[in-house]
């Protein structure tokens, strides 16, 4: 008897257990499908990523005041920075006005290595001044990108506005 009860039940239960085992096939495609495409894989760009991570301070005072900008770094093959001092391979523009500051970023892996590389980089702006004294205050917007050994220039990130004030 109780063996005509399981074939019941079952019995019983075909129609869910159709529907999960269909549930489950397209799953099992669609997940598949979204799988392995080349395009997808953040590691198969050769050009370097940044993201800006912090700006400080967000006021500073014309003259007296370096602001400093912290940015996260990645690249895929490792060609990020340079050993000859005369490379400038990093560059910050001060928005209000078109004037680009450049920067060296030491080799951060040893040439011929394609392995991946990430972390932070502190990219300090000396002085900042107001470009309109007759202004109480004023703001300014910077942008930066990088740019590595194989020329490939990164995405530019752009800062918020940090206030200049005077002395």
């Amino acid at each position: 008897m109780k063996k005509i009860f399981k074939l019941e039940c079952c019995r019983n239960n075909s129609k869910i257990l159709k529907g999960c085992f269909l549930f489950a096939w397209l799953s099992s495609v669609v997940l598949f499908a979204a799988c392995g495409k080349e395009d997808d894989d953040p590691f198969a760009n050769p050009d370097p990523v940044i993201e800006l991570k912090a700006v400080t301070p967000t006021t500073a005072v014309e003259f007296s005041d370096s602001v400093v900008f912290t940015i996260y770094y990645r690249d895929n093959n490792g060609d990020l920075g340079d050993n000859n001092p005369a490379v400038k391979n990093l560059f910050l523009k001060d928005n209000r006005i078109g004037i680009e500051y450049s920067y060296r970023i030491q080799q951060l892996a040893p040439t011929g290595s394609a392995v991946a590389i990430e972390g932070n980089l502190n990219v300090v702006l000396n002085t900042i001044a107001r470009t309109d004294t007759s202004l109480s205050q004023e703001s300014a917007t910077f942008s930066l990108y990088v740019k590595d050994r194989a020329g490939n220039k990164s995405n530019v990130v752009t800062s918020g506005p940090i206030v200049i004030v005077p002395q």
